[in-house]
């Protein structure tokens, strides 16, 4: 069943909770933002099938990537709905390991660059500041005391962002598209 009608007075249950919980809350803004940035995610993974880079030797598959991380990022909603599910140091390790390795392919960041160089970089530039709003969600509920996050998955969703921000960057970068400062005129 596609509905239950229980949410129909603004509140809302997580996962492994007897207690209803408003809509506005803390905890249900960061479930949500966080569900809005796993559905973009799904959209850079259908807009990036069958496309890879290389990284040192090893060959990166973009779409298989942001599959990788929509699974961790359910494991992230589960830790904040209440689950005992958090995020292993390794899969921080990966994403800094990754995003290194870009780094090491891609001209050095002096400045800001405007999105939109390539469909594919804008979906992932959208898809960063997603998950960036998820962060300062889940930041907030976290301050509030109505969830426990890990520190790792604190990280992970810190690295996160990065992350996106280095493949919008290769995926225009392997297209040949001029990133494009702002003038500030």
């Amino acid at each position: 069943m596609l509905y239950t009608r229980k949410g129909d007075n603004g509140t809302t249950k997580t996962f492994g909770c007897n207690q209803r919980i408003s809509k506005s809350s803390t905890v249900a803004e960061a479930l949500g933002a966080l569900d809005e940035a796993n559905s973009f995610l799904g959209l850079a993974r259908a807009r990036t099938e069958g496309k890879s880079f290389k990284v040192g030797k090893e060959r990166i598959n973009f779409a298989e990537l942001i599959l990788e991380v929509q699974q961790n990022l359910f494991i992230v909603q589960a830790e904040v709905a209440g689950a005992e599910l958090f995020i292993s140091g390794d899969k921080v390790k990966k994403v800094e390991d990754i995003v290194d390795g870009i780094e090491r392919i891609l001209p050095p960041i002096k400045n800001f660059f405007i999105s939109g160089a390539t469909k594919d970089g804008a979906v992932l530039d959208i898809t960063r500041t997603l998950v960036r709003r998820a962060e300062r969600r889940v930041v907030a509920a976290k301050e509030e005391g109505k969830i426990k996050v890990s520190d790792k998955t604190m990280a992970y969703l810190n690295r996160l962002s990065s992350l996106l921000y280095a493949l919008a960057r290769i995926s225009s970068h392997l297209k040949g598209a001029e990133e494009i400062k702002p003038d500030y005129k």
